[in-house]
């Protein structure tokens, strides 16, 4: 845009008013101009790396590991620069000091009997690989990336080479120094770490952080810490957010999972949850109950007293009774979900231990439901109504949990556009014709499909933890994030029913069936995918679309590749609770400046014996595209913003030449 005197009228006053504001970060013609230059340098490096992981599931142990070790990325680097000169064995040993810095340097100078050259040799390693990893990135990112104690010695050492003669009497004083004194040890750690953030750029977590492993609230904790990373959220995810928004419904599903997978430590001791009164609760209703149908799942490691798994069963069934009461509240204050099919507790004969379901009658493996009235099986007794509103009063009040549903929050989303990439957990609601399926929302039974669904899921799920103003508004919202968890036209669930009840009191396996929803028939299909990627305005010529949600099994033959490469499922089973299932311990998407790479990962036994024994995760990576010209930052959505940004700038640059705006000299 080009400025003069008279153009300052009207339709310009808005851009200049921009401009104005503008100038305050760049006062003079010269600042402008070395900005303009610094961008437009910066759309010709390499586009930085992008991982992508899914279905977590608590496994902290297993994500920490593929964290610090960038799913093999970093060993690579190392056989790169140093394949020709060092060992296996000591490429193993530098790659495990590189993943834990300040454990493995105690077992290592345990026996090390010259210590000084041990330093001395290892940090000139460390500085090498850092100096390789850190090469795609601008100084200013990485001075912005190093750690504050050691900023400006890191920095010298990365831009100076001991093999220069003017420079190698300085270069190798730093490192002397640093040993002697005593700094080794702290500096090993800070260049470790900071080769460990490098080579991941952008961290994507395509859902289901949630539930089933134990450690979730630490997998949370890293990720608020970590340097950048964005969340697509998952049905598990969905369903935690629900309980810290206050669902009744949602914060007894989570206590039930909790309980099944004998997981109730994250509850209490995870978030400070007060799960006393359930046990307390269970022990009165429930004392002469042995509950077998709700014993837990338990691991081989696993180990509880009979006592102790007595009591979880019969918290187990209390708290799902509860449940099925709270979503029949649900169900029944929100017909348009059309979850009818799904209220079941009144289709029980109570006399002779039966349930109707589609016609048939079906014999319950369990009768003993004490706290049900039969004349009104949806209501709560007094001393449920009380477990309840004390639950809840602890979930609301559980700071932790609060602190990482509100990163989720800020950090996540339903779906995630990113550099022709379309990320979400589950699927998109189709019909059998590839349409995009109309649902309705709200009692005006307006229809949404395709991309305005999935926006108007994601106002509404806000609504329901954020409008404490609105309690209607919150009240839906609350009631909508439930449905999330287990609708079937949620986008993050995709089966036509969750046959929770019917797996608990039916032995009969015709009734456990959940049945995937039309997306997954068709997510085999180009069109359909192309028709996905139009809705969301991505070129189907050079877009992905990338899920987890399914596990993918691998040992009976199928594929994370779907439709030709259009469409990724990187759920491989990083959760020990599908690992039998998919026969391996999941995927990591890699997305660098060369193309996409498909990691796959054989199980992690614990951090332990990767430290002590070098036990490294075995990944095995496979090519998915190669690019024919290397990326480069100008070709991501960042370019994009760059290229505004020059835009900007230039046309400021011309209202200062113009006189428009005075330079502030």
């Amino acid at each position: 845009m080009s400025y003069n005197n008279s153009d300052i009228t009207g339709e310009f006053e808005s851009e200049l008013r921009y401009l104005k504001l503008l100038s305050r970060q760049y006062p003079t013609i010269a600042e402008a101009c070395t900005e303009i230059i610094n961008l437009q340098a910066i759309l010709n490096l390499p586009k930085g790396t992008e991982h992508f992981l899914t279905d977590i599931h608590g496994e902290y142990e297993s994500f920490n590991h593929v964290l610090k070790n960038a799913s093999g990325v970093i060993k690579r680097k190392i056989m790169y620069v140093f394949g020709d000169i060092l060992s296996e064995k000591e490429i193993k040993s530098l790659s495990t000091l590189i993943y834990y810095p300040e454990q493995k340097l105690a077992l290592m100078l345990k026996d090390e009997e010259n210590i000084e050259d041990w330093y001395k040799i290892n940090m000139h390693r460390l500085i090498e690989i850092c100096r390789h990893v850190s090469s795609k990135y601008t100084r200013l990112k990485v001075r912005k990336a190093l750690p504050k104690d050691f900023a400006y010695i890191i920095e010298e050492l990365l831009h100076e080479r001991p093999d220069r003669m003017d420079k190698e009497e300085y270069y190798s004083e730093i490192i002397k120094t640093i040993i002697r004194i005593g700094r080794a040890d702290e500096f090993i750690s800070a260049i470790s770490k900071l080769i460990q953030r490098l080579v991941i750029d952008r961290l994507h977590i395509v859902g289901d952080i949630f539930d089933r492993g134990p450690g979730a609230d630490i997998v949370m904790d890293t990720l608020m810490n970590y340097h950048n990373v964005d969340v697509q959220w998952g049905n598990h995810d969905i369903l935690w957010m629900g309980a810290a928004a206050g669902s009744e419904a949602c914060i007894a599903t989570v206590l039930r999972i909790c309980a099944r997978y004998v997981n109730l430590d994250i509850v209490e001791e995870g978030y400070g949850i007060n799960i006393l009164p359930l046990a307390t609760f269970a022990l009165d209703w429930y004392s002469d109950d042995e509950c077998f149908n709700f014993r837990p799942k338990i691991e081989n490691d696993m180990q509880y007293s009979e006592k102790d798994l007595k009591l979880i069963s019969q918290m187990h069934k209390a708290i799902s009774i509860i449940q099925f009461k709270l979503e029949g509240e649900i169900i029944n204050r929100r017909p348009h979900f059309g979850l009818q099919d799904r209220l079941l507790l009144n289709k029980i004969n109570f006399e002779d231990g039966t349930i109707n379901l589609d016609g048939k009658t079906y014999k319950l493996n369990d009768n003993k439901f004490p706290t049900i009235n039969p004349e009104n099986p949806y209501e709560l007794i007094p001393e449920e109504r009380e477990l309840v509103e004390k639950l809840k009063f602890s979930f609301l009040n559980s700071e932790r949990l609060q602190k990482h549903v509100r990163f989720l929050f800020a950090k996540g989303s339903v779906y995630l556009k990113c550099n022709s990439n379309l990320l979400y957990h589950g699927c998109i609601p189709l019909n059998e014709d590839f349409s995009f399926k109309k649902v309705k929302i709200g009692a005006t039974g307006r229809e949404y499909s395709g991309k305005i669904y999935l926006d108007r899921l994601e106002v509404l799920v806000r609504e329901g933890y954020f409008y404490k103003n609105n309690p209607a508004a919150k009240l839906y919202g609350m009631d909508l994030t439930w449905y999330l968890w287990t609708g079937p036209e949620s986008p993050l669930f995709g089966k036509d029913k969750m046959t929770t009840f019917e797996r608990y009191f039916i032995d009969d396996k015709e009734t456990h069936v959940e049945n995937k929803t039309t997306y997954f028939k068709l997510q085999d299909n180009e069109d359909v995918c192309n028709m996905i990627f139009e809705e969301f305005g991505l070129n189907p010529e050079t877009s992905h679309i990338i899920n987890g949600h399914v596990p993918v099994k691998i040992k009976k033959g199928e594929s994370p590749i779907k439709a030709n490469g259009k469409l990724l499922v990187i759920d491989g089973g990083l959760s020990k609770a599908y690992q039998d299932t998919t026969g391996i311990a999941g995927y990591t998407l890699i997305y660098n400046s060369y193309g996409l790479l498909l990691a796959s990962h054989e199980s992690f036994e614990s951090t332990q014996k990767a430290i002590e024994e070098e036990q490294d995760i075995i990944s095995t990576t496979m090519v998915l595209e190669r690019e024919v010209e290397r990326k480069r930052v100008g070709d991501t959505d960042v370019g994009e913003e760059l290229r505004t940004q020059i835009k900007d700038l230039e046309m400021l640059l011309d209202a200062y030449r113009k006189g428009v705006i005075k330079e502030q000299k």
